[in-house]
């Protein structure tokens, strides 16, 4: 059975500390990273940490972008959610690793959404 969604979570390591803290920049390459990716943006929430640190998603037709930045690290937590053929989780990962000029990224994908409705059992937690 084919997966309903594709979700890559990406570590993102060795980043500038300016790109990082700056809530504009941040936004700005998610947002392309999603164009980038084929996505169709519906809405854009992001928020600026005090100190430091930027967190925001990229909600897109196709699910969406997420991301939470530790700059004094030069960390970025990405994940990027997209449903259907349309939209390539990994054109939108390797953009966000050029811009955020990224040393090192590691990067694994989980398919969502695979069992048939007979196979998914409830948990209760």
């Amino acid at each position: 059975m084919r997966a309903l969604g594709r979700h890559v979570l990406a570590e993102i390591y060795g980043c500038k500390f300016e790109y990082l803290n700056d809530i504009k920049k941040v936004e700005e390459i998610m947002v392309n990273a999603a164009l980038e990716a084929g996505a169709e943006i519906r809405e854009v929430c992001f928020h600026k940490f005090s100190p430091q640190g930027v967190s925001g998603v990229v909600v897109i037709s196709e699910s969406h972008l997420a991301i939470h930045t530790w700059p004094e690290l030069g960390y970025a937590a990405v994940d990027v959610f997209t449903c259907g053929e349309k939209v390539n989780p990994w054109d939108a990962c390797r953009y966000l690793t050029e811009r955020f000029q990224a040393k090192e990224v590691r990067a694994n994908e989980i398919e969502r959404g695979v069992l048939e409705p007979s196979q998914a059992t409830a948990v209760n937690m």
